[in-house]
């Protein structure tokens, strides 16, 4: 079996390809794709408990903690403590934050409509099977190998 066969490799090598497309995009607006990603995934009128983002993009805090400072000073993002629990800080939106999430979200929809306009219905949903059928095999393997 050559790597091209392998699953893994067509995987790694199709989200390379959408990660640099990212890049192009990202960096035309002067952020990164990790940046852009971490936008996404702030609400934009409330905030987002620092504590929560790193969970939900699969980040170390170490990792999210630099990218957050960087955003910081590029004016994205500020903190604020939490109304509700003085011991947290939440993360929030700048006006050029909100337009950068806009742009974000933007790429995003026209990368799946593009996709989507060349595959089927039965396609997408194949697409959608087989990758739920992955994760399965994965969370499987990591039960059967936890310590």
């Amino acid at each position: 079996m050559s790597k091209e066969e392998t699953f893994d490799y067509q995987i790694k090598h199709c989200w390379h390809a959408i990660s640099r497309m990212y890049n192009q995009v990202a960096h035309g607006e002067g952020i990164t794709t990790s940046m852009g990603f971490v936008l996404i995934n702030i609400n934009s009128k409330e905030g987002t408990p620092a504590t929560k983002i790193a969970p939900m993009m699969g980040l170390e805090s170490r990792s999210l903690t630099r990218m957050l400072k960087s955003m910081e000073e590029k004016g994205l993002i500020h903190r604020k403590p939490d109304q509700m629990d003085k011991r947290s800080v939440r993360i929030l939106l700048t006006e050029e934050g909100k337009q950068k999430r806009s742009i974000a979200i933007k790429t995003i929809k026209q990368f799946n409509e593009k996709i989507q306009a060349v595959l089927t219905a039965q396609e997408v949903n194949n697409f959608y099977t087989i990758f739920e059928k992955i994760n399965l095999v994965i969370k499987q393997h990591n039960r059967i190998n936890q310590p």
